[in-house]
């Protein structure tokens, strides 16, 4: 029986999964949205949320935990630097999870993972490009 097992296996051997999710979330917190299947999104973003928790205690400790998580120093120094500290007053939801349907190839269920902020910035810059186009009278 599993109960009260945490680990989400997909599909992959423990390393595998770790070096996977540590990739994911790193390109997460570089370039504010990825885009890959559900299943793989939802762990991502529950080990991307304890992370930026971890990022908004910002002491050597917690910096060394993201390090041996996350294995990138740019995402690192980007956690600690940029999103931890933009959601020092937001008591979790980091994350938003969109999904696109299904991919051609293998029909996966897609979504794109984003933090909350990236998704805020993303419309904001989406409606002034609208403005811009639209010739005003």
């Amino acid at each position: 029986m599993r109960h009260r097992v945490a680990t989400f296996k997909i599909g992959r051997s423990g390393a595998h999964r770790r070096a996977m999710l540590a990739n994911m979330i790193s390109s997460l917190f570089l370039n504010g949205r990825i885009e890959t299947t559900v299943v793989k999104a939802q762990e991502a973003g529950r080990v991307a949320e304890k992370l930026i928790t971890v990022g908004k205690k910002g002491d050597l400790h917690h910096r060394r935990i993201a390090a041996a998580r996350l294995r990138n120093k740019e995402a690192v120094a980007k956690l600690f630097a940029e999103i931890a500290p933009a959601y020092a007053d937001r008591q979790g939801g980091y994350t938003r999870l969109l999904k696109r349907g299904q991919r051609r190839g293998d029909a996966a269920e897609t979504c794109v993972l984003m933090l909350v902020d990236a998704a805020a910035k993303a419309a904001a810059t989406d409606q002034a490009d609208q403005k811009k186009e639209t010739p005003q009278a």
